[in-house]
């Protein structure tokens, strides 16, 4: 039964990379707690992916927190600045889909539910190798708030338990992720991953996020469900 399992909070996006990090946790042996934000993404309705997700997964709760990140502005997803295609996009650049600090942001809601829930284990499902180059996604960056995070805190200082933030995709890339995820039962078909979708929810695949999503299925060699504008 599952409140014998040790608990973890899990960041969901309804995305490949956050949904492969949850069926991880469970593969891992423990309860998820699955964690979104509506924090004024013009994709919004990644929402509704990431409670399909939860649902799916069995998590024993999902909870959404309103951050309101689009009155601080500054990036594409919650700015009126129009998203770049994936042929756009220069090496070695931060794209303007960049949305300042979230990670940190949201690490640290996960970081203050963990504390409430009596759970020191937090995944997120950042990559370091397919993704867009933004500096949260980073080893060093996890490792340094995973520092923060045992400083911060009443269970790390108190010596209660030692917080630990599991980063299991990091290092794999987009291929590996999906073929992970096929293995442990993922149905990347409630997923979503666009940064510019249609109004009805269909993928534009032409942003960075689409383009990486359908390579990877492609060199895993599987059907793509993502359901994409142009079809």
């Amino acid at each position: 039964m599952t409140h014998h399992l040790p608990k973890a909070v899990v960041l969901s996006s309804g995305g490949i990379d956050s949904t492969t990090a949850m069926a991880i946790a469970i593969n891992r042996g423990f309860a998820v707690y699955s964690l979104s934000f509506s924090y004024g993404q013009r994709h919004h309705m990644e929402l509704a992916a990431a409670e399909k997700v939860a649902a799916h997964a069995g998590a024993e709760k999902h909870l959404i927190i309103e951050t309101g990140l689009n009155v601080i502005g500054g990036s594409a997803l919650t700015d009126d600045i129009a998203v770049p295609d994936a042929a756009d996009h220069t090496e070695n650049e931060i794209p303007v889909t960049y949305v300042p600090a979230r990670n940190t942001i949201f690490l640290s809601y996960g970081l203050a539910w963990g504390e409430t829930l009596g759970a020191s284990d937090i995944f997120i499902g950042v990559n370091s190798v397919d993704y867009s180059g933004y500096p949260d996604c980073r080893p060093e960056y996890i490792a340094a708030f995973e520092t923060m995070a045992n400083l911060a805190t009443k269970a790390g200082v108190q010596g209660q338990t030692r917080i630990t933030i599991h980063t299991p995709l990091i290092h794999m890339t987009k291929a590996d992720i999906i073929k992970t995820g096929i293995s442990l039962g993922v149905d990347y078909g409630i997923t979503l991953s666009c940064y510019n979708p249609s109004p009805s929810g269909l993928a534009c695949g032409r942003c960075e996020s689409c383009v990486i999503r359908r390579q990877g299925f492609h060199d895993v060699g599987a059907d793509d469900p993502t359901r994409y504008v142009e079809a």
